[in-house]
């Protein structure tokens, strides 16, 4: 994993956890991997996914039953949805929107981006 410096990197590995539910690769009651697994994988601290479960687990996504690991929550991507919606309203879009104008680009340019986006991701999937 190549980590971003604008941002915590344990809010990183929330987000890759966070697409992991939201892309159905992990699903509801599912075990996760642990704290040692997870921090092996992505070559971070121990401690740093640590604080990742910790954040997480406030946020009602996973849960932890002791001595068995960590799970995803029943309402893990319902709640995840809602988080990354969130997060994408108050920090993305605004970019997204002050990139337009100073492009001068209209919703119908990503209207015409997205349907030859997704065409070309069709073909690929074709191949």
């Amino acid at each position: 994993m190549e980590f971003k410096e604008s941002q915590a990197i344990y809010l990183q590995i929330a987000e890759l956890v966070c697409d992991n539910v939201l892309s159905g690769l992990w699903k509801p009651g599912d075990r996760i991997p642990s704290i040692r697994e997870l921090a092996e994988s992505i070559e971070v601290n121990p401690n740093t996914v640590v604080r990742t479960y910790a954040y997480l687990q406030d946020q009602g996504i996973i849960q932890n039953q002791r001595g068995i690991g960590y799970f995803l929550a029943d309402r893990a991507q319902e709640v995840t949805a809602a988080l990354k919606r969130q997060s994408f309203v108050s920090r993305d879009l605004p970019q997204v929107f002050r990139t337009m104008e100073l492009l001068h680009m209209s919703f119908d340019d990503l209207r015409q981006f997205h349907a030859a986006h997704r065409q070309n991701e069709t073909k690929e999937k074709a191949i």
